[in-house]
C-alpha cells in the first residue's frame, strides 16, 4: 500500500470514528457498484442514511479540500448510491450527502463535517 492509500485509509478510519462518537451508526465502508466508483462510509442516524465522501488533506498543494467533491464526482456518487439502495431494496428511507475532511495538517488530525454538502 502507498503513502498516499495508508493516508486515505487512515482518513476513513478517523471519519468512521467521528460518525459512530456522534451517533452514527456505520451501514457499510467501500461501497462499490460497478465501475462508477465507490462511496467511502455509509452510515445511518436517526433514520436517514447519509452516504459520506471522505477527504484527507496533508498540504495546501491541491487547495480547499471543499472543492475537490465536484459535479462529476457528485453525479458518481448519486449514480453509485443508487446502487447501494437497489441492491439493497431500500426505496423509502430518507438520505443525504456528507463530506469528512480529514485535516492531517494539524496534530491531532482536524475532522470538518459539512452535513448535505451536495
Amino acid at each position: 500500500m502507498n503513502k498516499s492509500s495508508e493516508l486515505g485509509k487512515s482518513g476513513e478510519d478517523i471519519a468512521c470514528q467521528y460518525l459512530l462518537e456522534n451517533g452514527f451508526q456505520i451501514v457499510k465502508r467501500n461501497f462499490h457498484f460497478g465501475k462508477l466508483g465507490e462511496i467511502d462510509i455509509i452510515a445511518e442516524k436517526d433514520n436517514q442514511l447519509v452516504f459520506v465522501e471522505v477527504k484527507v488533506q496533508s498540504s495546501e498543494a491541491f487547495g480547499d479540500p471543499r472543492f475537490w467533491i465536484n459535479h462529476s464526482k457528485q453525479k458518481k456518487l448519486r449514480k453509485t448510491a443508487e446502487g447501494f439502495l437497489f441492491v439493497n431494496k431500500i426505496n423509502s428511507k430518507p438520505c443525504r450527502f456528507d463530506a469528512i475532511i480529514v485535516d492531517f495538517r494539524s496534530q491531532p488530525p482536524l475532522v470538518h463535517h459539512i452535513e448535505n454538502a451536495f
